[in-house]
């Protein structure tokens, strides 16, 4: 079988992979993220997931599969990214409350020392409910914001402020596993089951 190395340090991408017969590399990119405001968020996702598979693939040359994803939350024309602070955080939430966003996770593959590569992307739509001020405060004190794209998680305390969602699940958590399991299939002969 095909090594596999996961070019994140997201505990959430890694635990997502173990569900299945994927034992992954990890090795978590060091790359700066920049979000340039006149890009798509697709673009930028995929170009931040595919910046992180070049750089990690760099340390790698047995044909070992190398897989990057990025995930950014767009809502009303703005990226959000991570919050850099507990005032970011707040004011994203804040922001979130009572609209629909769009979670965008870019998805890039390569193979060591090969021309193999794909760049792709998912998309999921996720409405927050209405908040108080009081529960948006109640959220950024249990610091489960930090290092999530938007400003929250949905696979954890952040479920409670999801009215809904249409798309991937998967996706808002960090990694699309039924995008993942297609493009490995299509491009690489790896099936995640």
């Amino acid at each position: 079988m095909d090594t596999i190395v996961l070019a994140s340090g997201s505990p959430r991408r890694r635990d997502l992979l173990l569900k299945y017969k994927l034992r992954p590399i990890i090795e978590e990119p060091q790359i700066e993220e920049k979000i340039y405001l006149d890009e798509a968020p697709e673009q930028v996702a995929m170009a931040l997931s595919f910046e992180k598979v070049a750089q990690v693939a760099n340390k790698f040359n047995n044909g070992e599969i190398i897989i990057g994803a990025d995930t950014i939350v767009a809502c009303d024309g703005l990226i959000l990214g991570k919050p850099k602070n507990e005032y970011e955080g707040k004011e994203m939430i804040k922001f979130l409350s009572n609209r629909e966003h769009q979670v965008i996770t870019g998805i890039s593959i390569m193979r060591s020392n090969c021309n193999i590569k794909i760049i792709d992307y998912e998309s999921t739509i996720v409405k927050f409910r209405k908040l108080s001020d009081k529960k948006i405060q109640k959220y950024i004190e249990s610091n489960e914001y930090i290092d999530k794209a938007g400003g929250y998680g949905i696979q954890g305390l952040g479920s409670i402020l999801v009215e809904y969602i249409n798309g991937c699940y998967f996706n808002v958590v960090g990694l699309p596993i039924y995008k993942l399991d297609t493009l490995l299939e299509r491009y690489f002969n790896i099936n995640l089951l």
